[in-house]
């Protein structure tokens, strides 16, 4: 596992920085606000405060016609070892044996438990999710999904159990991040579905970071290099004209010699790199988002200490807009928190970039008519 202390310090000197010289005195678009009149060509966005399974089920009533195919996979995130704020599975019990789904997910870029497959798996289950079948998507492989005319993104890499989902319901918990303001539905596809490779080209502008004093010169990374990058005689070294940036280096060293270069994409950068992945992802398959707004809190569910909730639990919302569902979940908190960047002020980053970026390149509609199923 990675030092949380080391990473918490890069990122959020890296990212406080950027987001004061850029976003901190820019005032948020009136997307829609908490409850906006109906508004033409606006996207539909479902609302129950009733979190729990009837609830959920109650929502996702309104976009279930929209989930097509055969096979359909759910986008959860498993919760990293020692953090408590992940969805929990009973939560979406009922729904998972409604739609006969798979879990699924993508192995993670830093050392730990969710960056192998076995132990993944296995985490998952004791958090909970042993009622249907897991997927870890990335396991055996990858696929490219091509992209054109994006400012930083040309491919995005995915894991080759993709192939085998007609539908991917996307179930994200709504919550800060230190990185990109907030993760939502656009990070749970973006960097959630993206491959190791893929996180790895939106976290680093660079190649892995070398310890060369904890090398042992096993050589168990050499043959594992499919750039042929690796050298350790005299000494370790990573050729960067060879480096293809897939990162496999970091997980198959026993004594962690190679390390992501956190900070090396500034948060502008990251952000946008995170809104292109998205969208790559979701031009090639058919999805469907639901966000949960509950312990919402300064970070995200890959750390262990996320910190305390700033504000209250909200409610559940569910679209087939990507864009919409977390503009809306952004409105929700800024009104629930009174301010007008919540994730801002308790995470140092403003999420409002997502929205923002997301709206110049097609992502989706941030223009929004929340609708509230409450009593009806």
């Amino acid at each position: 596992m990675i030092s949380e202390k080391f990473l918490r310090i890069v990122l959020i000197v890296t990212a406080v920085f950027a987001s004061v010289m850029l976003y901190a005195d820019k005032k948020p678009e009136n997307t829609g606000g908490a409850m906006p009149a109906e508004k033409t060509n606006s996207a539909k966005v479902y609302f129950t405060k009733d979190i729990s399974s009837a609830g959920l089920m109650k929502v996702f009533e309104k976009v279930r016609g929209n989930v097509s195919g055969k096979r359909t996979g759910l986008k959860v995130h498993f919760g990293e070892e020692g953090n408590k704020y992940y969805i929990k599975p009973e939560l979406m019990k009922d729904l998972v044996k409604s739609l006969n789904a798979t879990f699924v997910e993508t192995n993670v870029l830093y050392v730990g438990k969710r960056r192998y497959t076995e132990s993944h798996i296995a985490l998952a289950k004791e958090h909970g999710f042993t009622y249907a079948p897991i997927d870890i998507l990335d396991s055996e492989g990858t696929i490219k999904y091509p992209a054109t005319g994006l400012k930083h993104i040309k491919k995005a890499i995915v894991g080759s159990h993709m192939k085998n989902y007609d539908t991917i319901v996307v179930l994200s918990h709504f919550k800060g991040h230190q990185g990109s303001g907030f993760g939502g539905a656009i990070k749970n596809v973006g960097m959630g579905l993206g491959a190791i490779a893929g996180k790895m080209a939106m976290h680093a502008s660079t190649v892995p970071t070398v310890s060369t004093s904890k090398c042992t010169k096993c050589g168990a990374c050499v043959p594992q290099c499919p750039g042929n990058a690796i050298t350790i005689e005299p000494k370790v070294v990573i050729d960067p004209e060879k480096c293809i940036g897939c990162a496999k280096c970091i997980g198959v060293c026993p004594t962690r010699v190679y390390g992501v270069p956190w900070g090396s994409t500034d948060t502008p950068a990251f952000i946008e790199k995170l809104v292109e992945y998205a969208k790559i992802i979701k031009d090639n398959k058919h999805m469907v988002y639901i966000n949960f707004l509950v312990d919402i809190s300064p970070d995200c569910d890959c750390m262990r200490s996320a910190g305390k909730p700033f504000v209250k639990d909200i409610g559940i919302l569910v679209s087939t807009d990507m864009l919409a569902i977390d503009a809306a979940s952004h409105d929700l908190v800024n009104e629930a928190s009174h301010t007008k960047d919540a994730f801002f002020k308790h995470s140092g980053v403003s999420g409002r970039p997502q929205i923002e970026y997301g709206r110049k390149i097609g992502l989706g509609n941030d223009s929004y008519e929340l609708v509230d199923l409450d009593g009806k």
